[in-house]
């Protein structure tokens, strides 16, 4: 399975209204619940008035396109990281799963996926 690096610092905020987030950037995730809207963007497009925020992140994404049918791919990645004591923040779309680390463990991250069998380009 291939996993293939995001080559920009991201970050996981929270906004007020869904009117604040630029919906032309080119990579942007939002998730909008009845309690909150949180955002993962990259930092350079972070929006000024966010109501919490957390820089630092850093991801990559299983290359293709998932079937539903597939079963425990993210459980696996996550296992393999947090048996090397590295927190991850997912995200899942339609096509594919992404996962975010904090940029201090994300060379360790690729390395020991890299380790485990994943082809990470």
């Amino acid at each position: 399975m291939k996993l293939k690096k995001l080559e920009y610092k991201l970050t996981v905020c929270k906004v007020a209204d869904i009117k604040d987030i630029d919906t032309g950037k080119d990579f942007y995730f939002v998730g909008k619940t009845d309690e909150e809207i949180s955002l993962v963007c990259k930092t350079d497009d972070t929006p000024p008035n966010t109501t919490e925020r957390d820089d630092g992140w850093r991801g990559f994404r299983i290359q293709g396109v998932l079937d539903f049918s597939l079963i425990g791919i993210l459980s696996k990645l996550s296992a393999i990281l947090a048996e090397n004591d590295i927190g991850i923040f997912a995200i899942s779309t339609f096509n594919t799963d992404y996962i975010l680390v904090k940029a201090e463990n994300f060379e360790k991250a690729l390395k020991v996926l890299s380790d485990a069998g994943y082809d990470v380009v």
